[in-house]
């Protein structure tokens, strides 16, 4: 087939002509139809371009591991297993690899059987695999709104059906959750699974309380429905107590010694060592573990082998007091984004002031923002991005409908330094009161302090301004304490 070289430029990434596309469509599966693009690998881009401050993606800092423990490391596994790193491996993971994983699950007080651990080419490769293993078009998956933007394409990509159940302060109300169950049942569809990501959710920044984690527990076991756990942030938390992960609660469930049967748990080490390892896990009931098995060997065979004997050398590194390297490292990574959350939070306080409300994480990497509902944030990305070389993810991104949380966004904190933080905020403020301004114009009416007020001057209700409607991203419900409100630091 020859390829037309009309139309000119083109390059990689360039997106091909309308009568370029007609040429393959019939050739296109139809589950192509439900594809999307994830919206922060569209901008991952955005990091290769100096003069942009990108509060976009899910990065943590990996500038923080040092550059010669790294060349040890990596000479250490050159000089000791050449052979074996450049080879292929068990599609079940190293089972130096699977000791590693099993010690970092124990000091989450989750304890499980290295037999049941699967090792993936990160966790977003575990969402695929169970998808992949339990979703036929049309089924149904159970999920947060909003839930993690990087599962929307792997949903829509095997056509499933999710319903979406507003969180609030506490995660996922549970009572929601089981009502929508009722009216599934009673409409004759039974969801393969419930996909909750309880610690410091992504993007909403809220934890699940220890009550609806136990009541999640419950309604799975009396429903016999699977759960799949997405913990990527549990040893990132900067304050409060940990809670218990919904596999360890269903493992005490089944009784004493038992592991999980109800629960499939999804780890990474992207969050608390490096994305670029490219290494996740799953924990799941060993019926389920085997279909994930066959079904990675058809998608990659296995993870990398380098990368596996790269995280054993460096789990045989000991700290400063004798305990794991990886520990303090952890430990660093908390401090510093302790501090970088608290630097987001006084800039949003300063530049977006009484025009918007936003969650205050516990732990993990964002801060889920929600405007001025006359604001559609897809709209002001590409404002802010044009005008003022500032990115975030657009509320929509986390939902399946696209609809959805049109005036909201998810800010990432932990992956620029403080001073970028600042001034990222300031600029997307900035641009928020220019189509603030605009919307104005066209529809008459007056501008509010908060509209109004230069990015430098935080809007003050002793001015007697009136303010624009305080929206409240997630709003705790009526049995539940009193929601921290914007001000609360």
């Amino acid at each position: 087939m020859q390829r037309s070289t009309s139309g000119g430029g083109g390059g990689r990434g360039a997106r091909p002509a309308a009568h370029e596309l007609a040429r393959y469509e019939a050739l296109f599966a139809a589950r192509t139809r439900g594809m999307k693009s994830s919206a922060m690998r569209e901008m991952m881009a955005l990091t290769e371009q100096t003069d942009v401050i990108s509060l976009a993606g899910g990065l943590p800092d990996t500038s923080t591991f040092a550059p010669e423990l790294y060349a040890k490391l990596m000479s250490q596994v050159a000089a000791e297993s050449t052979a074996r790193a450049l080879q292929y491996g068990p599609t079940e993971g190293m089972t130096a690899t699977i000791e590693c994983i099993v010690e970092v699950m124990a000091a989450e007080n989750t304890f499980v059987d290295p037999s049941e651990v699967i090792v993936t080419t990160g966790g977003q490769q575990v969402i695929d695999l169970v998808c992949k293993t339990l979703i036929d078009p049309g089924d149904v998956i159970v999920a947060e709104a909003p839930t993690y933007p990087g599962a929307v394409p792997t949903f829509s990509a095997y056509e499933a059906d999710v319903e979406q159940i507003e969180i609030d302060s506490d995660g996922m109300p549970i009572d929601a959750l089981e009502a929508t169950l009722d009216r599934l049942q009673a409409e004759g569809r039974r969801p393969k699974f419930i996909y909750t990501i309880p610690n410091f959710q992504n993007p909403g920044g809220v934890t699940m309380s220890l009550a609806r984690r136990r009541r999640l527990v419950e309604v799975a076991r009396e429903r016999e429905l699977l759960v799949l756990e997405d913990n990527p942030y549990g040893l990132l938390r900067y304050e409060g107590e940990a809670l218990p992960t919904l596999y360890s609660l269903d493992a005490a469930a089944v009784g004493r010694g038992g592991a999980s049967d109800l629960v499939i748990y999804l780890g990474t080490f992207s969050k608390i060592l490096s994305p670029g390892l490219r290494l996740g896990w799953a924990v799941a009931p060993r019926p389920v573990l085997e279909k994930l098995n066959l079904g990675k060997q058809g998608a990659d065979l296995c993870s990398s082998s380098v990368t596996q004997m790269f995280v054993s050398a460096y789990f045989g590194e000991q700290g400063a007091h004798g305990e794991g390297a990886w520990r303090t490292y952890v430990e660093t990574l908390r401090n510093l984004y302790r501090r970088r959350r608290d630097v987001m939070l006084e800039a949003l306080e300063t530049h977006f002031g009484g025009a918007a409300s936003w969650t205050r994480p516990d732990g993990g990497l964002f801060i889920w923002a929600t405007l001025d509902e006359r604001i559609d944030t897809t709209d002001l990305l590409a404002l802010a991005r044009k005008s003022e070389g500032v990115a975030f993810v657009p509320g929509r991104a986390a939902y399946m409908d696209g609809r959805s949380g049109a005036s909201s966004m998810r800010l990432n904190f932990a992956g620029v330094p403080d001073d970028d933080i600042r001034e990222g905020i300031r600029r997307i403020g900035k641009a928020m009161r220019e189509q603030l301004r605009l919307l104005g114009s066209l529809t008459g009416s007056v501008l509010t302090g908060a509209e109004s007020a230069p990015a430098s001057e935080p809007r003050r209700e002793s001015e007697g301004q009136t303010p624009l409607a305080d929206v409240v991203a997630l709003p705790r419900r009526d049995q539940s304490p009193p929601a921290r409100r914007r001000r609360d630091r």
